[in-house]
């Protein structure tokens, strides 16, 4: 996936002091998540399908 041109989403639970915010693009088949206080540091890139089993483990904390 080719970040570079990525639409970028910030967490819907993001406050306005930027604190611990993560942000998320998506191609459709792969999702990208990066620290949005670091947005030319690391990505980290999950297909879709491992994205969502991971997403409704920390819904179930």
């Amino acid at each position: 996936m080719d970040v570079s041109t990525a639409v970028w989403k910030k967490a819907s639970r993001s406050n306005e002091s930027g604190d611990a915010c993560i942000e998320l693009a998506s191609n459709g088949e792969m999702v990208a998540v990066r620290d949005s206080k670091d947005a030319d540091g690391p990505t980290l890139l999950i297909g879709h399908r491992e994205f969502r089993q991971f997403a409704n483990v920390l819904k179930s904390l």
